[in-house]
């Protein structure tokens, strides 16, 4: 065991897939000559070389839609976007192409393709770039969609996503690319849709993925000062949901709040809250309560952001609510 940073976790789990298995390669801006916008595949130019690690012009659209036809053609592709803001250029071609090539051919083809890059927030880089798709394509019929939290579960959940069969969105953060964390020297691998109690609690249920974990984590650490036991749960994956863990942690707290980035409507928090009051009603001893972004579009302003962002203030408040203590 060794500790890594997030994007070196990453690097690793593609070049030991891309060894493994000569059929995969990456494709994206900047992904070769440059080593990667923020360094994620520095130096596998050097080592796979230019028919493996691809460099295209911005267009994404163009390069998603070659990496839905490789993968068509026996390839494993992995495409990269600069960031999912991008992706709505491609969206196309994940959606009508890529998600629904099983279905379509009765079978017959399978689409083994990864789309990979940072989501979200990560700064002042403006409403255009700020914005979290994760509940868009989790709401596709074809797609799975990972969003890791560390370089642990990075590295085994690409790993596995990789290998899979099916096209699998994979949600990755720039603000996490520089975090570090235990890895291990030896290969594993992490199942899609399984979710991970990162901290054991009694009182309380908190559920998040991605880099919000570390708002859920923070809080978790707030609300033991003041007494309260929090149990933090990590989805890792956002289609499938492991609705499993989630009822059966409630079922033991009789408490549930759910942290999550996006925007409220139609999000991933909504669907286990309808999920939970449905399996779970009679444990509930309080109404579920959601922590989101506000509905707005993010603004430029640091002070802005902070606001309109989920964060510690904003999820100790909810599960004081929940506890009945506010």
């Amino acid at each position: 065991m060794r500790e890594i940073q997030f994007r070196e976790a990453l690097r690793e789990a593609m070049s030991e897939e891309m060894r493994r298995d000569g059929s995969i390669f990456l494709m994206g801006e900047e992904v070769a000559e440059y080593n990667g916008a923020y360094k994620v595949s520095q130096g596998m130019l050097d080592e796979f070389g230019a028919k493996r690690v691809i460099d295209t012009p911005i267009s994404e659209l163009g390069f998603a839609g070659i990496g839905v036809g490789a993968a068509m053609n026996g390839l494993r592709p992995i495409i990269e976007f600069m960031t999912f803001n991008f992706s709505l250029v491609a969206i196309d071609q994940i959606i009508n192409s890529a998600a629904k090539t099983l279905s379509m051919s009765g079978g017959q083809y399978h689409c083994p393709i990864v789309f990979r890059g940072p989501t979200g927030n990560a700064g002042q880089l403006g409403a255009q770039h700020s914005q979290n798709f994760e509940n868009w394509f989790a709401n596709t019929p074809g797609l799975k969609v990972v969003v890791p939290s560390n370089p642990y579960d990075a590295k085994g959940l690409l790993k596995t996503s990789i290998r899979d069969n099916d096209p699998v969105i994979f949600m990755e953060s720039e603000v996490m690319y520089g975090d570090k964390g235990d890895v291990p020297t030896e290969e594993y691998l992490i199942p899609i849709g399984l979710a991970d109690i990162k901290r054991s609690g009694t009182d309380v249920t908190l559920v998040s993925f991605g880099k919000i974990m570390k708002v859920a984590l923070a809080a978790a650490q707030e609300l033991e000062k003041e007494g309260i036991s929090a149990e933090v749960i990590d989805l890792r994956s956002v289609r499938p949901i492991d609705y499993a863990t989630i009822v059966e942690s409630v079922k033991k707290t009789n408490r549930l709040v759910i942290v999550e980035e996006a925007w409220p409507l139609s999000s991933i928090s909504t669907e286990i809250t309808y999920h939970v009051q449905k399996h779970a009603f009679d444990y509930l001893d309080a109404p579920i309560h959601r922590i989101n972004s506000l509905d707005v579009p993010l603004p430029y302003a640091p002070t802005l952001i902070q606001a309109i962002l989920p964060n510690v203030e904003r999820t100790v408040k909810a599960v004081k609510a929940v506890m009945y203590k506010a």
